[in-house]
């Protein structure tokens, strides 16, 4: 799992828990159609940095090791100070 792909993970996450406590649904029909709806956002925006970057976001990389992620992304952080 890329970087990227785990920002946009967090971020139909939390689109998903925004709308659904402001709409508070309360079937699981409501809340499939909220979770749908937060997966859409991050889908929409995946296509866009596709779009500009012409990549593909999507890798066949696994989280599997998340603490290594997440240490890659401070690396990449920090090198971007330099």
């Amino acid at each position: 799992m890329s970087t990227l792909e785990l920002v946009l993970n967090m971020l139909a996450e939390a689109t998903t828990t925004e709308i659904s406590k402001e709409e508070r649904p309360n079937t699981f029909e409501k809340n499939k159609s909220v979770a749908k709806r937060g997966g859409r956002v991050a889908g929409n925006a995946r296509k866009e940095i596709e779009q500009q970057t012409g990549k593909p976001v999507i890798t066949s990389k696994s989280a599997v090791d998340f603490s290594q992620l997440i240490a890659d992304v401070i690396e990449d952080k920090d090198k971007d100070k330099e």
